[in-house]
């Protein structure tokens, strides 16, 4: 992977201490639309597990994963897909 998912694996570990954490480059599949730009790094989808989202509905869970990469979201990432669990969850 490059820079932008190194930083995205390196911020989220750091704020959410991670039991799992999947994070794919899924630009080449938006090729031609909007955000997408040469070089990949546009598009992810992320499963991530982590105990910071016991008892929290998803959107709460999707606000706390933003607000850490807010400077990506604003950035280099057009489009991430989220599926945020607690541990247990599947």
């Amino acid at each position: 992977m490059g820079a932008v998912a190194d930083t995205i694996e390196a911020k989220l570990t750091a704020a959410f201490s991670p039991t799992r954490l999947e994070l794919v480059d899924d630009s080449d599949r938006h090729n031609g639309h909007a955000g997408h730009r040469e070089g990949g790094e546009s598009h992810f989808n992320l499963t991530i597990e982590a105990q910071a989202f016991a008892g929290k509905p998803r959107v709460a869970r999707q606000r706390l994963i933003f607000q850490a990469l807010r400077e990506e979201m604003a950035g280099p990432v057009h489009a991430l897909s989220i599926v945020a669990l607690a541990p247990g969850e599947s």
